[in-house]
């Protein structure tokens, strides 16, 4: 049994943060302890029902620095831990440099990003990312990408390839499941009428996701006479929202167009839409896709990130940013659901796609063989 120390920058609901939990929870043959770098968030109190050990560093509160980053340090001294895990840039360099300091050789880094610009990430980002290029080959003992694109993309930003390797997100599949039982109490909450074809968009308001896009690419699906309604979820994804709601009026889309906001129950809500759209600018390996996939709904995706590899054959891929071919990619998938049958077929296929490749075990068991390795 290994001692596994994950250092992550929160623990707030997130790809990084649901792909730690599934493995911290999942891996039964190995002691995992998660520190945060800040404060406490959703996943606190779930690792801690599953009697995970977790500590959290307040890194952005009151107090000394210096005094939070001993602590780290003293905790990594104190446990002596086969293998630190960090799962973010500001993980990466903070929590790589701390525990090499406190003399843990197996420091592996998470990359889960696959684009970097000025104009969809943060420049305190851009900057920490360049350092962890640099200290890429002293610091590491292997970088963990969460997708190929994430592995290029780095690969091309000078981080030691020679360490770099690719493990894909795993999900729990008797979670994210085809159960219409699932679907129904949502489909009565929003009042959901069967000539209408239901699509939905799971994701945060955020500039890398571009609702705008979608939005855009809606009114134009909707010009040409088809009947549709569209669920938006997520944080932000409400009335709330001054500036979702001026592109709602601005496309015509009031009735059309569900703010749904943040729900806890995704795979209900995966279960009841038609088809899922993803329609990002920037991703790595966009998990709605795969839960979205699991539950049997074929997806309309930008190609961003892995998005195509994890689609295949089983629904529709187009270039991000441009609302036409989105449009076009959302009417094809509408006129594929009026034939019933062929879309059973196509729903099992995008269900099996997630069950032969992206099985949480899968994952657990990359991440079990990488720890264990030599280099």
């Amino acid at each position: 049994m290994l001692t596994i120390v994950h250092i992550i920058n929160g623990l707030e609901s997130g790809g990084a943060e649901t792909s730690l939990f599934n493995l911290c929870t999942y891996d039964q043959k190995n002691r995992h302890i998660v520190i945060s770098l800040v404060d406490e968030g959703r996943y606190y109190s779930l690792l801690k029902e599953k009697n995970i050990e977790v500590y959290c560093l307040d890194l952005k509160g009151k107090g000394l620095l210096v005094k939070k980053l001993y602590q780290l340090y003293r905790l990594l001294k104190k446990v002596r831990p086969d293998v630190v895990q960090t799962w973010m840039y500001h993980s990466d360099l903070i929590g790589g440099v701390i525990a090499r300091l406190a003399g843990v050789r197996k420091v592996f880094w998470g990359i889960r990003n696959s684009i970097l610009t000025p104009e969809l990430s943060k420049r305190s980002t851009i900057l920490v990312s360049r350092i962890c290029s640099l200290l890429s080959y002293f610091v590491p003992y292997k970088i963990i990408c969460c997708a190929d694109k994430a592995l290029s993309v780095h690969a091309s930003l000078g981080y030691r390839r020679s360490i770099m390797e690719v493990i894909n997100n795993g999900y729990v599949l008797s979670k994210f499941n085809q159960d219409s039982n699932l679907a129904t109490d949502f489909l009565s909450e929003i009042k959901y009428e069967d000539t209408e074809v239901l699509l939905g968009c799971v994701g945060r308001f955020d500039p890398n996701k571009d609702h705008k896009n979608l939005l855009n690419a809606l009114a134009i699906v909707k010009k040409q006479g088809l009947n549709f309604r569209c669920c938006l979820v997520g944080n932000q994804m409400t009335k709330d929202n001054p500036q979702l709601r001026t592109w709602i009026n601005s496309n015509n889309l009031d009735q059309e167009v569900l703010l749904i906001g943040l729900r806890s129950d995704i795979p209900a809500v995966m279960n009841a839409i038609d088809i899922h759209i993803l329609s990002s600018v920037a991703e790595a390996f966009p998990n709605v896709i795969c839960e979205a996939m699991a539950c049997g709904t074929p997806c309309v995706s930008t190609d961003v990130g892995d998005a195509a590899i994890i689609v295949a054959d089983t629904g529709w891929i187009v270039p991000a940013s441009d609302a036409t071919l989105l449009a076009d990619a959302i009417v094809s998938a509408i006129k594929a659901h009026s034939d019933k049958s062929v879309w059973q077929q196509r729903s099992a296929a995008c269900r099996s796609r997630i069950v032969d490749n992206f099985g949480v075990e899968k994952m657990v068991a990359a991440y079990q063989r990488s720890w264990s390795s030599t280099l």
